[in-house]
């Protein structure tokens, strides 16, 4: 384990030549992570991180090996052996808060076609099932209902005690790339560029005999679904790799919007103009989503670009926000994002309100000449109205996170493969504890407040002199 500074770690690789990305310098007075615990032990790519509870967590990846961490101290608590092959999802399954004794335990499926459900208090594999026909994309946790659900070749329902309530037919070779919960029992598959809405459906008597329905295709996207995510109990929402983004009503799953080019300046001339004589499908390809209740934030391509679901347009964008690819953003608190890259970067962006300025006024001179100056100073009073009541924002880079070494990645993102990149969990956000980031360079890192740091050493320091009689006071 290392404890080094933000800073004297090494330059992200790839960083072939000079490019419009914002930089942020040293100086950089609002990022509190000026410190960070280098975590060893994987020995290839790094794709998983959950989290587990308020101090800890799991990491997993290529070397098919899984990890309990403390984010706190960075100790390594566990090594779970179980897996031959590399995995290919996790998610957390802990037993719901009403029972007496809480039980944390983590699910991992693998490409050697397998499933474990571990207990991260022993540190012991659960239980192991081996009966599926394909790899295992994706896990989904339905906590509310007490059961999970796995994505491959078919859509499968498991209770706690990894019983098989029931499953789909075989649905595509490709497979589910993604799931979703919506209300009603209902969930969302994303396969190739369709998506499948399916009901769960409990037996009647009140026994353990469950359905699974297929109630509808959706068959809008005109190329593979990159990105799935829920907004809330109304909304979800859809991005593929042609730069199609699709909000979806979360009950009847009819479209409420459809953004084909929402990237595009020409469309919004309000966000940072960019010159481009052309766009590959790998810079307008929606890679990765997250949301809150307002807004949809995108990685698209190398940018990242807000989409304010209420007046259904993008309010904020940075095109360049790293040299190479966005794979993954996440929101944090205080309109914070953070973002990461192909080139190794991590960035944190904050959402900032624009200060208005008073609008000008049109010479009429020349249209009152052809009689269009009322026309005119109608639509100018309307424009300078709408100016006026509709908030600008801009995406202000706060923080530049250097430490890893490689690709920060999400999934095998080939160039110029439109395969779905799983939505893998990148980094971890801790609150005062910080951040944890995963990488291609089979690191794991913990991000730290320097001061709190700082302070926390300081007190140790005070108490243990005070405990062994060598602080003296002096007044």
């Amino acid at each position: 384990m290392l404890r080094w500074l933000i800073g004297g770690g090494r330059e992200p690789q790839g960083l072939a030549e000079k490019s419009s990305v914002q930089t942020i310098g040293e100086d950089q007075i609002q990022n509190p992570y000026t410190e960070l615990l280098v975590l060893r032990g994987h020995q290839d790519i790094v794709r998983f991180l959950v989290q587990i509870d308020d101090c800890r967590f799991a990491s997993a990846g290529d070397d098919g090996v899984v990890f309990l961490w403390n984010a706190q101290t960075g100790e390594k608590l566990f090594e779970l052996r179980g897996h031959t092959h590399k995995i290919t999802a996790i998610a957390p399954f802990s037993s719901p808060d009403a029972s007496e004794e809480k039980k944390y335990l983590i699910l991992t499926a693998s490409a050697d076609r397998t499933v474990i459900i571990w207990d991260c208090t022993s540190g012991r594999q659960v239980q192991k099932v081996s009966c599926f026909h394909s790899t295992v994309k994706c896990l989904t946790v339905l906590q509310r209902l007490d059961v999970w659900l796995s994505g491959g070749s078919d859509l499968c329902v498991w209770n706690r005690k990894l019983d098989l309530l029931c499953k789909t037919s075989h649905l595509t070779d490709a497979g589910i790339s993604a799931l979703v919960e919506l209300p009603k029992n209902c969930v969302a598959a994303a396969v190739g560029k369709e998506l499948i809405i399916f009901r769960l459906i409990a037996a009647v008597d009140g026994s353990e005999g469950w359905n699974v329905r297929e109630v509808k295709r959706l068959v809008d996207h005109q190329d593979n679904i990159l990105s799935l995510v829920s907004v809330n109990d109304l909304t979800f929402v859809t991005g593929s790799h042609v730069g199609e983004l699709i909000v979806w009503d979360a009950l009847d799953w009819t479209k409420q919007v459809t953004e084909c080019n929402f990237w595009d300046s020409s469309v919004h001339p309000d966000v940072q103009p960019e010159i481009k004589l052309s766009q590959s499908p790998n810079e307008t390809s929606v890679q990765h989503l997250t949301s809150d209740e307002e807004c949809v934030f995108a990685a698209v391509g190398k940018g990242i670009y807000v989409y304010n679901l209420q007046m259904k347009r993008v309010i904020a964008c940075q095109r360049a926000a790293h040299d190479s690819s966005v794979l993954h953003i996440e929101k944090l608190p205080n309109r914070q994002l953070i973002s990461c890259s192909e080139d190794g970067s991590v960035r944190i962006w904050e959402l900032r309100e624009k200060q208005q300025l008073p609008a000008e006024p049109v010479p009429t001179g020349f249209f009152s000449m052809w009689g269009f100056g009322r026309a005119n100073r109608q639509a100018n009073q309307a424009a300078k109205k709408v100016q006026e009541n509709t908030p600008m924002y801009f995406l202000e880079l706060v923080g530049d996170l250097i430490g890893h070494s490689s690709a920060v990645q999400t999934g095998n993102n080939t160039a110029g493969s439109s395969a779905f990149v799983p939505d893998f969990i990148m980094f971890l956000y801790f609150g005062e504890l910080g951040l944890a980031t995963c990488s291609a360079d089979h690191l794991i890192i913990l991000w730290k407040d320097g001061e709190r740091e700082s302070r926390l050493r300081s007190l140790t320091l005070f108490q243990k002199l005070a405990q062994n009689g060598d602080l003296q006071l002096r007044f």
